[in-house]
Formats: structure tokens, C-alpha cells, sequence
């Protein structure tokens, strides 16, 4: 059987790009297909720690600091009314290497990826959108608009557009977190006073939704909100610059922040609805980053997610070349992984849609030990030591207990207005 290549990868943002360059890396002989042309913009701008180990693996440590992207430490919480939050420091997270993490410009951060991909010999063949890919017992094809190409197997990364998840007919949605996120890029915002002054803030709405602000350069910060789809759905009607504009100013600690603003960016709208994947690898297959699950950006799990599956999918598609065993059972272990991480930040994100929830999350002054577990995993360590694990549970038992006993005082809106998914 000839093939025109080892392995084939479907979409260049992080995961795909992750995936392509540690193949190479390995020796395989890889092309990737990015339907767009960069640069292009995508949202996911912010990181977490654990990234770092993924820019060392696949050798961008050096080209992400001479990018001069803005340095992030951690985040800062903040109530609506401002009169109540704290920071979020990674240093105190367990089991990580280096802390200070980075806010980026995607279109830059993604080129940079794509770059490294060219530099250690993958075939990189932009602006090409494959049109279909099939599978048999000795490998699969893709095609797509300029022909078609023969490999022993394919990683899809080609992010919610799921080009396999469709296929299959594998995603599943999380009814919970079906959220609607509008976002722009503004000047003239203000930078955290403290020695962090790039961190994301993170700052809740009287409702159910939630703000962030990014800084992603030395001019820009990325300014968004995230409502769920009922409160949406309950708006005033308007175009999306005119909603925009009306969350902007109804929660006084965002309207200090903004009053000076200046909009340098359209105004989008996305559909931040959260899915999964009932399996994320398949015979001669496997799926990684947002092409096998997605989640509400309110922990910037997106890139960590994106890079660590691609390069664990070419760590198993190398072992696969040299054993000749691409069968959907020799991955499982691949899959299995990929729900665990999946389902460990779920659980942090599906509690932050809880008013109980968010009353210990922004507590000012919470118990140090306790919240240094949760730290960890929002540092990006997501299967941590037995120690944290546990404290995690005692974190998410109070929580319980929070919602009938009021173990701390309630900040947040409990009635239906408040919108939390139910």
C-alpha cells in the first residue's frame, strides 16, 4: 500500500498544530489542512499555566517571549458592585513548573504555532478545506479541494466544526452550559494597579453571566461578556453593539472600568455552547482540542486542552506506525483520558453557574489550604495529587452546604431572575 504521507492533521490552530509538529518532531512525514488563511482571528486568549510545558516540547518557548505577548500570573475576581473579590495567584498552585503563563493575541500566537509546524517539515497547505475523508483496514483518505491524500490515520482538530464528531455523530451537548458570549477589543481600559497589572479579571454580573477583560497587548484588552441563552434570549432587542453596550454600563464595577473605553474592533457574537464527545478516537482516527470537546471559556481551559490532546494524539498515532495497531480499542486509553480532563474542569465550570458557588469562589479572604486545591486545577493541572483531589471534594461539599445553609454570606441572586441554568 503506498501513502503519500505517515499522517494527516485537519485544522492548524493549537491542537492540530500541536499534533503536526510532534509527529514531525518523531520523524513521521505529516501534512495539515487549515481551510483559512492566517492570520485570522479567533477567540481564546488567554492561558494557563500548563502551557508551558507544551511551548517546551514542541520548542516555541523562545519565539513565545520574543513575542512580547502581556505576562499573566493569575486572574482577579471581582463582584459586580466591586465591593467584594480577590486574586488568583498560579504560584500557589501544586505540581506546576512555571507560573507566569501569557495573554495573546490569537492571530500572532497562532502563526507562531503554525511556523514551528513548517520549520521541523510539515507539509502546512492553507486556505485548503477538506471536502471528505474515509477510513479502511490500511489507512484512510482525504480529500479535499486540490485532490487527495493517503495515510495510515488522521488527528481532527478542526474545532467546533467537528469534521469527524459530525461524521460519527459523537458530540453531546451540556444543556447547562449553553451560553452566548459578546466580545470586542477596546483602548483606553485600565491595567490592574497591583504588580500582576496583565492578569485576566474576571468579573460577575448580578445574574447568572460574567465579564472578562484580557489584556493582549499594550493598547488592547479584549472586553467580553458571557450570558446564558435564557437571559439572552430575554434582552432587549438591538444590534449586537447596542446589547453590548447595555451590559457594558448595567454593572457598575465594568461601566468604572469602560467609562474611557474606545471600541477598535467589530463587535461579535458567539454561541458559547459547551459539548462533548462520546468517543475521541476511532479505527485510524482520534480527535483533539475543540474537535472532541469544548468548554465556557471562564477558565481558559481552550488552548491548555487544544495543546495537550494534540500532542498526546501524535504520541499515540507514533506508538500506533510502530506497533501497526490503529484500532479504535488500541486508543482507548487516549480516549479515556480525554473525558477525565473533560469532566474535571467541567465540574468547575458547571459550579460556577451556581450562586453558591460563586459565593465561596469570590469570597475575599477564603481558606487558604482549601483554595489553594482549586488553584491547581485552574492552573491547569487537572489530575493532580491524591492530597488536592480530596481537598477539591471538601471544596465542592461546602458548596453543597452553601446552598442550604448559608455557611457564608450570600452574595449573589438566588430567585429565577438571576437566570442560573437549572
Amino acid at each position: 500500500m503506498a501513502y503519500d504521507f505517515d499522517f494527516a492533521v485537519a485544522g492548524g490552530g493549537p491542537a492540530g498544530c500541536s499534533a503536526a509538529i510532534s509527529l514531525a518532531q518523531r520523524g513521521h512525514k505529516v501534512v495539515l489542512f487549515e481551510r483559512d488563511t492566517f492570520p485570522r482571528f479567533h477567540i481564546g486568549e488567554s492561558l494557563l499555566s500548563t502551557v508551558n510545558d507544551a511551548f517546551a516540547e514542541l520548542g516555541v518557548t523562545e519565539q513565545m517571549h520574543a513575542a512580547s505577548f502581556p505576562e499573566k500570573w493569575g486572574a482577579r475576581l471581582v463582584t459586580h458592585d466591586g465591593a467584594a473579590g480577590r486574586g488568583v495567584n498560579f504560584v500557589d498552585a501544586e505540581g506546576i513548573r512555571r507560573p507566569q503563563t501569557f495573554q495573546v493575541s490569537r492571530a500572532e500566537f497562532d502563526r507562531i504555532l503554525m511556523e514551528r509546524a513548517r520549520a521541523v517539515g510539515v507539509d502546512v497547505r492553507e486556505g485548503c478545506r477538506i471536502v471528505s475523508c474515509s477510513f479502511d483496514g490500511e489507512g484512510a483518505t482525504v480529500e479535499h479541494a486540490d485532490g487527495k491524500v493517503r495515510v495510515h490515520a488522521m488527528v481532527d482538530a478542526t474545532g467546533r466544526n467537528g469534521l469527524l464528531a459530525r461524521k460519527f455523530d459523537l458530540r453531546k451537548d451540556e444543556p447547562l452550559l449553553a451560553n452566548i458570549a459578546i466580545f470586542s477589543h477596546y483602548e483606553n481600559v485600565p491595567r490592574l494597579p497591583d504588580g500582576c497589572p496583565n492578569d485576566i479579571r474576571i468579573i460577575s454580573r448580578q445574574d447568572s453571566g460574567w465579564y472578562w477583560l484580557i489584556p493582549i497587548s499594550e493598547t488592547l484588552m479584549s472586553v467580553g461578556v458571557v450570558i446564558p441563552q435564557a437571559r439572552f434570549l430575554q434582552m432587549e432587542e438591538g444590534t449586537p453593539e447596542e446589547r453590548f453596550e447595555r451590559t457594558l454600563v448595567d454593572t457598575p464595577a465594568v461601566a468604572e472600568l469602560m467609562r474611557d473605553a474606545k471600541r477598535v474592533w467589530p463587535v461579535r457574537v458567539e454561541k458559547d455552547f459547551s459539548y462533548s464527545a462520546t468517543t475521541y478516537a476511532g479505527d485510524r482516527w482520534l480527535l483533539a482540542g475543540d474537535a472532541g470537546s469544548f468548554l465556557d471559556p471562564v477558565f481558559s481551559t481552550g488552548v491548555s486542552i487544544a495543546m495537550e490532546s494534540g500532542i498526546e494524539a501524535a504520541a499515540e498515532l507514533d506508538r500506533a506506525l510502530r506497533t501497526k495497531r490503529f484500532s479504535a480499542r488500541t486508543f482507548a486509553a487516549f480516549s479515556r483520558r480525554q473525558k477525565k480532563r473533560f469532566q474535571t474542569f467541567r465540574r468547575f465550570v458547571i459550579g460556577f453557574y451556581t450562586p453558591q458557588f460563586r459565593d465561596l469562589f469570590f469570597k475575599p479572604n477564603p481558606p487558604k489550604t482549601l483554595f489553594r486545591s482549586v488553584v491547581t486545577v485552574l492552573a491547569g493541572n487537572w489530575n493532580p495529587s491524591l492530597r488536592t483531589r480530596i481537598l477539591n471534594r471538601v471544596f465542592f461539599a461546602a458548596v453543597a452546604l452553601q446552598k442550604r445553609f448559608a455557611i457564608t454570606p450570600r452574595m449573589f441572586e438566588r430567585g429565577a431572575d438571576a437566570g442560573y441554568p437549572q
